[in-house]
């Protein structure tokens, strides 16, 4: 039987078992998160620092960016289901480049990067969970460049639609615009174009 924290926990269940945690391993891991109800514009991780936590996003929207230049730069958005981490806190435990904030009230499961990493040390099926995860935050960032490199506006917009169909009417059109990497106008023109075909 599943660790009494699981009640209400479907989306964060799911995720965790798409890579292939259950069993006692997962009972383990659910025993040490943390609930958290938190506000619509709360800043989950800041840019420049340690960050001490790992976050499993059950309710709500979250977005990934990056401050350049005096303005944000979208990179990803997270929906339940999510995990939110600074991969680069996570994989060597130093400051981050990304700042994570939440676009909607949120309800996020807490755990420490100090209790995750006894959990890695004492439980091998926990580890490699751990690998699979940093293996597929690092083909997603991959996936994100070469997007950005090769994919016109339009086909960025059309493969934001598939990727976030649910999310489209949620997001503020400047988020999405950042995220393509194109102005407002510019979004204004291609969601037009895209609405007549």
């Amino acid at each position: 039987m599943l660790y009494d924290n699981a009640h209400g926990m479907e989306y964060t269940l799911k995720s965790l078992n798409e890579l292939g945690l259950h069993g006692e391993s997962l009972n383990r891991l659910l025993s040490c998160l943390e609930r958290k109800h938190l506000p619509k514009g709360h800043l989950l991780i800041r840019e420049g620092k340690i960050e001490k936590y790992f976050y499993f996003l059950e309710q709500g929207i979250a977005r990934t960016f990056c401050t350049a230049e005096d303005r944000d730069v979208t990179i990803c958005f997270n929906e339940a289901g999510s995990i939110l981490l600074s991969l680069k806190s996570y994989s060597q435990n130093k400051p981050g480049y990304e700042s994570v904030d939440l676009l909607e009230e949120a309800i996020v499961y807490q755990i420490g990067h100090d209790v995750l990493t006894t959990l890695f040390e004492t439980d091998i099926n926990l580890a490699n969970w751990g690998r699979k995860l940093a293996e597929l935050e690092f083909i997603k960032a991959d996936e994100r460049f070469m997007s950005q490199r090769f994919l016109t506006a339009t086909q960025r917009y059309h493969q934001f639609i598939k990727d976030y169909p649910n999310l489209i009417k949620r997001i503020p059109l400047g988020h999405i615009a950042s995220y393509l990497g194109i102005s407002q106008v510019t979004l204004s023109r291609i969601r037009g174009n895209f609405r007549q075909e």
